[in-house]
């Protein structure tokens, strides 16, 4: 039976209240205030710690929408928590670095290195996880295709070259599908030759300015210069006279040397990994040396224990494991939201499209193995198999367990826009009540406050959380700034998990619910994401409130404060 969303209550019966001995279960979430509030947004730079805690922050106390982490710690000063288990449904994760190996989840029915399945649980010496895209010998996949790329070949192995009036008439619907299909993957195939050619340009004029740089130095005959030492200076020769006014016009623009080389780095670090990309390869096979037919859910003797996957390939598991619980106040890079944290994780996610068996087995798995959140900071516009998804989703309201999604990257309205996975595959109706789809804020308490790269969606995003340049834990031991609901959904499971550690007597509907209905609420009109262009470079305005269900972005302290009244009737 689905549920039709709404921010007003959980999805339980209204009769049960009428129960002298009410459950804790049972009792709706209330509505929250629609008081708003009214400060002035943070003016001139942030400072390096600013920038890097910002989703921390409190807004009436700092004028930075950040989750008020310190204000909710506050709150629990006197409280005890029990220790949640979040999935961490993603990439690899880096469960060795410094600011996560403390709160890496153990398995403790498992005893590691001795190639038994000590808990009978299907998957050998899973100590800290367990790894769905790699085989049972110990290699792992991290290449693979878009979704769209394995649509077509599957379409192309089955009606080849072959026009309409060879088709029969039974296969007639999907033989059209598939000409679709292909128009599509052409144009996405095509946008990304293109993209690469503009990146080359890019990187030949970044070749230029360097060597310019180089050139000045030369001339001037040191290393270190202003721009008033170039002002004055006037170089016979031509050439060098163009390259100075070329190094001054970028020195005029607020770059200096490092950034140029820093930027640089980015760029071929960007540009190699497009090269090494399978996404649109036809014929690669990522699936060869799994030794499972990914087409069958039931054939689910594969993968291996390798949770981290590549150090040097991938760093976006590793990334949302810190921003949900790097130990906190450890005097280490980062504090993540949550404390009693264990981190589980379940690397489904390649360089590429994730396969739905992997995703649908990879929520079993955390549910089964105690996980109370899990997030799911991946997506993909197709889902060939998605009811297995759709019955993994259903599985875990069963363990009452709580999803956390990210809405995507598209600037799309996933009202009318698909986008997997989802819970509502009809766009308004939801399978069951354990899933908050998150969209993506920036630090600017002003129009500009929703990410212009977020989905958005009045029917299928519940809320908004931090999601743009999030400092947290890459791999190696390292930190770095990222951002996209990548960064929003963990941002709100790791408030889910505090909530749920304190508040274990809440259920996974009741807590998804308090998030919604304890945020922030947003009374202003901001640009809708994906509105700006060439041609509309200002964008189009519309109320926050139209770009989720609830209207609000995620706060720890009111959602802690939510659940205590809920909880134990306090106000």
């Amino acid at each position: 039976m689905s549920t039709l969303k709404s921010i007003l209550y959980t999805a339980v019966a209204v009769s049960i209240l009428s129960s002298c001995k009410t459950s804790i279960t049972a009792i709706p979430v209330p509505s929250g205030t629609v008081n708003t509030i009214n400060v002035i947004a943070k003016k001139g730079a942030l400072s390096e710690d600013e920038t890097h805690r910002w989703s921390h922050a409190d807004l009436e106390k700092d004028s930075i929408p950040g989750m008020s982490i310190a204000k909710a710690y506050q709150f629990l000063e006197d409280k005890k928590g029990v220790e949640v288990i979040v999935g961490i449904a993603d990439s690899g994760v880096d469960v060795s670095h410094e600011d996560l190996k403390e709160v890496a989840w153990v398995n403790p029915k498992e005893i590691a290195g001795n190639n038994i399945d000590d808990d009978q649980n299907g998957y050998v010496d899973d100590i800290h996880g367990w790894n769905f895209i790699g085989s049972k010998d110990g290699r792992i996949v991290n290449s693979d295709q878009l979704e769209i790329t394995r649509i077509v070949k599957r379409g192309m192995e089955k009606f080849g070259n072959k026009t309409a009036s060879e088709i029969p008439e039974a296969d007639q619907a999907a033989f059209a599908q598939f000409l679709k299909d292909k128009a599509a993957f052409s144009k996405s195939a095509d946008k990304k030759t293109k993209e690469k050619e503009n990146l080359n340009n890019t990187k030949q004029r970044l070749n230029q300015l360097v060597g310019n740089f180089n050139a000045v130095k030369t001339f001037l005959g040191k290393d270190d210069f202003t721009l008033e030492d170039l002002k004055v200076v006037k170089p016979g020769d031509p050439k060098v006279a163009e390259q100075i006014a070329d190094v001054v016009n970028i020195l005029n623009r607020g770059m200096t040397e490092v950034s140029l080389l820093d930027y640089q780095k980015g760029l071929l670090d960007y540009m190699a990994g497009l090269e090494r990309t399978k996404h649109f390869d036809l014929d690669f096979d990522a699936r060869q040396t799994m030794g499972d037919d990914l087409y069958d859910i039931t054939d689910t003797d594969y993968g291996n224990n390798n949770v981290i996957g590549s150090k040097d390939l991938e760093s976006h598991g590793t990334h949302v494991a810190g921003i949900v619980a790097a130990s906190r106040n450890n005097d280490k890079g980062v504090n993540g939201v949550a404390k009693n944290v264990k981190i589980m994780a379940v690397r489904v996610v390649p360089d590429g499209d994730e396969h739905d068996k992997d995703v649908a087995l990879g929520i079993r798995y955390a549910v089964d193995n105690g996980a109370k959140v899990i997030n799911m900071s991946f997506g993909k516009g197709q889902s060939p198999n998605m009811e297995w998804v759709l019955e993994a989703i259903r599985y875990a309201a069963k363990k009452d367990v709580l999803l956390v999604n990210a809405a995507g990257n598209d600037g799309a309205n996933i009202d009318v826009e698909a986008t997997f996975p989802t819970d509502a595959p009809d766009f308004i109706n939801e399978i069951s009540d354990n899933v908050l789809t998150v969209g993506a804020m920036s630090l600017n308490y002003n129009e500009n406050l929703p990410a212009n790269f977020s989905n958005y969606g009045k029917i299928n995003v519940d809320v908004f959380a931090p999601g743009v340049d999030i400092y947290a834990t890459m791999p190696k031991d390292s930190y770095a700034p990222n951002s996209g609901t990548s960064m929003a959904a963990p941002s709100a499971a790791g408030v889910a998990a505090l909530v749920r550690s304190y508040y274990p007597q809440l259920s996974a509907s009741q807590v998804k619910h308090i998030l919604m209905n304890s945020g922030i609420k947003i009374n202003f009109e901001v640009i809708k994401p994906g509105s700006q262009s060439r041609e509309n470079p200002t964008g189009d305005k519309v109320s926050f409130s139209d770009l989720s269900v609830s209207g609000r972005i995620v706060n720890a302290y009111n959602a802690l404060k939510m659940a205590d009244q809920i909880v134990n009737g306090k106000k």
